[in-house]
Protein backbone atom coordinates (compact mmCIF):
# COMPACT_ATOMS: atom_id res chain seq x y z
CA UNK A 1 0.00 0.00 0.00
CA UNK A 2 1.30 3.43 -0.98
CA UNK A 3 1.63 6.58 0.36
CA UNK A 4 -1.41 7.94 -1.65
CA UNK A 5 -3.45 4.87 -1.14
CA UNK A 6 -2.77 5.52 3.06
CA UNK A 7 -4.47 8.91 2.46
CA UNK A 8 -7.13 8.25 -0.14
CA UNK A 9 -7.85 4.90 1.53
CA UNK A 10 -6.98 2.58 -1.22
CA UNK A 11 -10.12 1.94 -2.62
CA UNK A 12 -12.26 1.47 0.61
CA UNK A 13 -14.65 4.89 1.27
CA UNK A 14 -13.89 7.40 3.83
CA UNK A 15 -15.27 10.33 5.37
CA UNK A 16 -14.53 12.86 7.65
CA UNK A 17 -14.92 10.93 11.07
CA UNK A 18 -11.84 9.13 9.50
CA UNK A 19 -9.59 11.20 9.84
CA UNK A 20 -7.67 12.73 13.18
CA UNK A 21 -7.26 16.53 13.66
CA UNK A 22 -3.80 17.10 14.53
CA UNK A 23 -2.43 19.30 17.72
CA UNK A 24 -1.48 22.43 15.88
CA UNK A 25 1.00 23.97 18.76
CA UNK A 26 4.17 22.87 17.40
CA UNK A 27 3.20 24.75 13.84
CA UNK A 28 3.27 27.90 12.75
CA UNK A 29 0.54 30.54 13.13
CA UNK A 30 0.56 31.33 9.34
CA UNK A 31 -1.73 28.61 8.56
CA UNK A 32 -4.51 30.88 9.19
CA UNK A 33 -3.62 32.68 6.65
CA UNK A 34 -2.84 30.98 3.89
CA UNK A 35 -4.14 31.54 0.41
CA UNK A 36 -4.42 27.74 -0.67
CA UNK A 37 -6.32 24.87 0.61
CA UNK A 38 -5.68 21.20 -0.75
CA UNK A 39 -9.08 19.49 -0.99
CA UNK A 40 -9.62 15.42 -0.61
CA UNK A 41 -12.68 14.52 -2.92
CA UNK A 42 -13.88 11.34 -4.55
CA UNK A 43 -15.82 11.35 -7.92
CA UNK A 44 -18.78 9.15 -8.52
CA UNK A 45 -20.22 11.23 -11.63
CA UNK A 46 -20.87 13.87 -13.27
CA UNK A 47 -22.59 16.18 -9.86
CA UNK A 48 -19.07 15.15 -7.87
CA UNK A 49 -17.62 17.40 -10.78
CA UNK A 50 -19.23 20.66 -10.03
CA UNK A 51 -17.40 21.21 -6.47
CA UNK A 52 -14.08 20.16 -7.64
CA UNK A 53 -13.86 22.57 -10.27
CA UNK A 54 -15.28 25.38 -8.02
CA UNK A 55 -12.47 24.87 -5.99
CA UNK A 56 -9.59 24.50 -8.35
CA UNK A 57 -11.15 27.79 -10.43
CA UNK A 58 -10.89 29.08 -6.57
CA UNK A 59 -7.17 28.31 -6.33
CA UNK A 60 -7.06 25.44 -4.74
CA UNK A 61 -5.74 22.27 -4.91
CA UNK A 62 -7.98 19.09 -5.26
CA UNK A 63 -6.86 15.41 -5.00
CA UNK A 64 -9.75 12.95 -6.05
CA UNK A 65 -10.49 9.62 -5.51
CA UNK A 66 -11.86 8.13 -8.96
CA UNK A 67 -12.23 4.38 -7.90
CA UNK A 68 -16.12 4.77 -8.16
CA UNK A 69 -16.10 5.72 -11.85
CA UNK A 70 -16.29 2.74 -14.32
CA UNK A 71 -13.48 3.05 -16.53
CA UNK A 72 -15.42 1.98 -19.57
CA UNK A 73 -18.58 4.51 -18.69
CA UNK A 74 -18.75 7.65 -20.82
CA UNK A 75 -19.48 9.21 -17.90
CA UNK A 76 -16.03 8.53 -16.44
CA UNK A 77 -14.19 10.09 -19.87
CA UNK A 78 -16.90 13.19 -19.92
CA UNK A 79 -15.81 14.02 -16.14
CA UNK A 80 -11.93 13.38 -16.57
CA UNK A 81 -12.30 16.04 -19.70
CA UNK A 82 -14.15 18.34 -18.04
CA UNK A 83 -11.35 18.65 -15.30
CA UNK A 84 -8.87 18.30 -17.98
CA UNK A 85 -10.71 21.71 -19.37
CA UNK A 86 -10.52 23.08 -16.24
CA UNK A 87 -6.78 22.38 -15.60
CA UNK A 88 -6.47 24.01 -18.95
CA UNK A 89 -8.51 27.26 -18.37
CA UNK A 90 -6.57 27.85 -15.31
CA UNK A 91 -3.28 27.34 -16.90
CA UNK A 92 -2.96 24.83 -14.03
CA UNK A 93 -1.99 21.10 -14.13
CA UNK A 94 -3.85 17.08 -13.69
CA UNK A 95 -2.65 14.29 -13.63
CA UNK A 96 -3.34 10.60 -13.17
CA UNK A 97 -1.69 8.36 -10.24
CA UNK A 98 -2.95 4.99 -11.26
CA UNK A 99 -6.40 3.96 -11.82
CA UNK A 100 -7.67 5.41 -8.69
CA UNK A 101 -6.37 9.29 -8.07
CA UNK A 102 -6.61 12.42 -9.88
CA UNK A 103 -5.21 15.35 -8.59
CA UNK A 104 -5.52 18.96 -10.33
CA UNK A 105 -3.98 22.18 -9.51
CA UNK A 106 -4.82 25.91 -10.44
CA UNK A 107 -2.76 28.63 -12.02
CA UNK A 108 1.00 28.65 -11.05
CA UNK A 109 1.38 24.91 -9.40
CA UNK A 110 2.80 22.22 -11.78
CA UNK A 111 2.67 18.89 -10.78
CA UNK A 112 5.94 16.76 -10.91
CA UNK A 113 5.92 13.57 -13.01
CA UNK A 114 8.97 11.72 -10.81
CA UNK A 115 8.68 10.47 -7.33
CA UNK A 116 11.39 12.30 -4.82
CA UNK A 117 14.13 10.22 -3.78
CA UNK A 118 14.60 8.89 -7.09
Amino acid sequence: MGFMDTILGGGTSRSTEDYVELDLDDVSDHAGDATMQVHIAEIDGQASAIDIKDAVYDGDIVIADITRLRTNDSTSEHVIDELRQVAREVDGDIVQKGDDQIIITPTGIAISREKLGR
